[in-house]
């Protein structure tokens, strides 16, 4: 019984001692030229670094000849939450590509949340990014929807702090809208749709961003709609709705105008007829006080009947008059 304790003691103090003090890695370390002890891989265990990425990441930059990669460094990157691998996969693949990639710039680049390996390899192997359709209107109002591939690769340099990919998909749509916009004709850009690739590369888009256009070409230009006649047409209809609505106010103001003048007509006709009712009790006044004869009333009667004799001879014979 103690002696099986006893086996079983020493099996866990060996598991135990090869956990804290990772003896084969150690081993696999010195094998291939890296200069690292048995107390610093201890020591990664209690700074709760994984010494295997460590080991490994040493080992494959030691074969790969990065002679600036330290484990101190390593570590304060691992800590600091980076990827190790990553970093050390980039700082390879740079080397081989004749890239400048120092250590701090690498870390840099993966503790700003940029994939520094991918990076790599886009400076190495350019990346083509589509554009969506992008609608611009001729001077002689004719629509072109026109798409477009930008080929760009990384600029090392730039990743941290750069504008990304939709910064640079923004400007290539202001560049397309602009030099469509600038054209006569949108015949003139159907037969040379280059035209549209090197207005847009003059104008420098990637500024400022982490990546370098290389080309810009137009993969398709469609023809879309006549907005110069649209435009025309709804200013021709808003042109014949105002005039209308002149047209309508003028008429609206004359039909008051002439019912005020009916109105004016009928108050003066009233008066008339007042007027004319009156003359009767001024005649027979003029009897009774003995200002008017029987004489002067039959003469005026006989004004009156030749002046109506006089109207009546000088109005138009209708033809209903005439039989």
């Amino acid at each position: 019984m103690v002696a099986t304790l006893l086996i079983i003691l020493i099996v866990l103090v060996v598991i135990m001692f090869f956990y804290y003090v990772p003896f084969f890695l150690w081993l696999s370390a010195k094998v291939t030229g890296v200069n690292i002890s048995l107390i610093q891989l201890f020591l990664m265990r209690i700074r709760k670094v994984p010494p295997q990425k460590i080991v490994n990441a040493l080992i494959e930059g030691h074969k790969a000849g990065l002679r600036d990669l330290k484990r101190d460094e390593l570590e304060a990157h691992f800590l600091a939450g980076g990827h190790i691998e990553k970093v050390v996969h980039a700082m390879v693949s740079a080397s081989k590509a004749n890239i400048d990639l120092p250590f701090q710039m690498a870390t840099a680049i993966d503790l700003a949340g940029r994939d520094v390996f991918q990076a790599v390899q886009m400076s190495v192997n350019p990346k083509i990014i589509d554009t969506p359709p992008v609608a611009a209107m001729a001077i002689n109002g004719i629509q072109l929807i026109a798409r477009a591939r930008v080929t760009v690769r990384a600029n090392i340099r730039q990743l941290v702090g750069g504008a990304g990919e939709e910064t640079i998909l923004a400007r290539v749509g202001e560049g397309i809208i602009s030099a469509i916009g600038s054209a006569d004709s949108h015949k003139d850009v159907l037969e040379h749709p280059d035209s549209i690739s090197k207005m847009v590369l003059k104008k420098g888009l990637d500024a400022g961003t982490a990546f370098e256009i290389l080309s810009i070409d137009i993969a398709d230009i469609d023809v879309g709609k006549n907005i110069g006649a649209e435009l025309q047409m709804d200013q021709a209809n808003a042109d014949k709705n105002i005039a209308q609505a002149k047209a309508e106010e003028r008429r609206a103001m004359a039909v008051a105008l002439e019912q005020e003048m009916i109105a004016k007509a009928q108050e003066a006709r009233a008066k008339v007829i007042d007027a004319e009712a009156e003359v009767p009790k001024a005649m027979a006044e003029a009897f009774r006080s003995g200002n008017l004869g029987i004489m002067d009333y039959y003469k005026m009667k006989n004004i009156v009947s030749d002046t109506n004799m006089r109207e009546a001879i000088s109005k138009p014979c209708t033809k209903n008059e005439s039989k």
